[in-house]
């Protein structure tokens, strides 16, 4: 069964990179070079690695994503976080699709790429890391790329924008691990 979820994510990321690669091919020509921006964050969640490490899973982040973060599953159904998982999220007037490529808590590796179409393709690399029993070191990068030129702005804002999300992710985890923390 695992075997199967991998092949299905492998094909369905070639199928995305595929037909994004023929849709842009001919725009990408004609109108210049497209951006491309790698940026990350490092910080210390205030919690023990194994309620820290779950909390990157696309659902459990709802509960210290405050509101921001409500993806939509596609797989798997009833929802749940593995390995494979695919999911949609609005953002403003545009959906991304997302897939998480990497979901391997043993390890404290946890990865997901997602395409917003026509705009940009980005894959979000995140480490974990035990420091002591009641810390756990955090390393997020993001890589970004415009699917057209006329994103290279954004992407690039956005880009230089991943840089300072670390003291915001640190916030929002430590303020749901201390809201939890007699539960």
């Amino acid at each position: 069964m695992k075997g199967a979820l991998v092949m299905i994510s492998v094909l369905l990321l070639a199928v995305i990179a595929i037909l994004a690669f023929l849709h842009f091919r001919s725009r990408r020509d004609s109108a210049g070079p497209v951006a491309h921006v790698e940026n990350g964050f490092e910080f210390v969640a205030h919690g023990p690695y194994k309620i820290v490490a779950p909390l990157f899973g696309a659902s459990a982040e709802r509960v210290w994503g405050e509101g921001h973060w409500n993806p939509k599953f596609l797989y798997p159904s009833p929802e749940r976080d593995t390995f494979g998982e695919v999911f949609t999220v609005a953002h403003s007037h545009l959906k991304s699709v997302w897939v998480n490529t990497a979901l391997d808590l043993e390890t404290g590796h946890v990865q997901y790429v997602y395409v917003v179409p026509d705009a940009q393709a980005v894959l979000i690399d995140i480490h974990l890391q035990e420091k002591n029993p009641s810390a756990t070191g955090v390393r997020v990068v993001y890589h970004r790329t415009a699917l057209n030129p006329s994103f290279n702005a954004r992407v690039t804002k956005l880009g230089n924008d991943d840089r300072d999300m670390g003291n915001e992710w640190q916030a929002s985890i430590d303020g749901f691990l201390r809201g939890n923390a007699n539960q």
